[in-house]
C-alpha cells in the first residue's frame, strides 16, 4: 500500500484559484492527480460570491457552466480537457431545459454524462456540477 510520503505514490496537487481562496469553503478547486482533474461540485453562483444567480434552473445553469469554464481557464485549462460531467438536478423534470444549456458549451463528440436527481442541493440549488477532465503536463 502507498502511504502520502511513498516515493511510488502518484503526485497529487490541489489547485485553488485567489478567488476562490477568498471564499473560505473547506475543499480545494481542483485536485490534480496526475494527468487527471477533478473539480469540485460547481453551482450557478455568482463569480467571487456565495450567491445563486437569480432566474431559476436556466440562469444557474448557464452560470455553473460559465464557473466550470472560468475555474479551468484560471488554471490553464478548457472545456475541451472535460471528459467526464456529473448532473444532479433539484428535479429531473429540468433534465431537457439543462440540455439545451449544456450544448451551447459542448458540441460532439461530448464528454461521458450522468445525471441525476437530488432531494436537496447546498444553498437550495437548482443543480451542481462535477468535472473529470484530462490532460497532459
Amino acid at each position: 500500500m502507498n502511504t502520502p510520503e511513498s516515493p511510488a505514490a502518484p503526485h497529487v496537487e490541489r489547485l485553488n484559484s485567489p478567488a476562490f481562496g477568498q471564499l473560505g469553503l473547506p475543499f480545494s478547486e481542483i485536485v490534480r492527480m496526475g494527468d487527471t482533474l477533478y473539480l469540485s461540485g460547481q453551482m450557478g453562483t455568482l463569480p467571487g460570491t456565495l450567491t445563486l444567480a437569480p432566474g431559476g434552473l436556466q440562469a444557474e445553469a448557464q452560470q455553473t457552466l460559465e464557473n466550470i469554464q472560468a475555474t479551468l481557464e484560471a488554471h490553464g485549462y478548457s472545456l475541451d480537457h472535460i471528459v467526464k460531467c456529473t448532473v444532479m438536478l433539484a428535479d429531473m423534470k429540468d433534465w431537457p431545459a439543462f440540455n439545451e444549456i449544456y450544448k451551447r458549451f459542448f458540441s460532439a463528440p461530448y464528454p461521458a454524462r450522468s445525471a441525476f436527481g437530488a432531494s436537496g442541493l447546498a444553498m437550495g440549488g437548482q443543480l451542481e456540477i462535477e468535472v473529470i477532465a484530462s490532460v497532459r503536463r
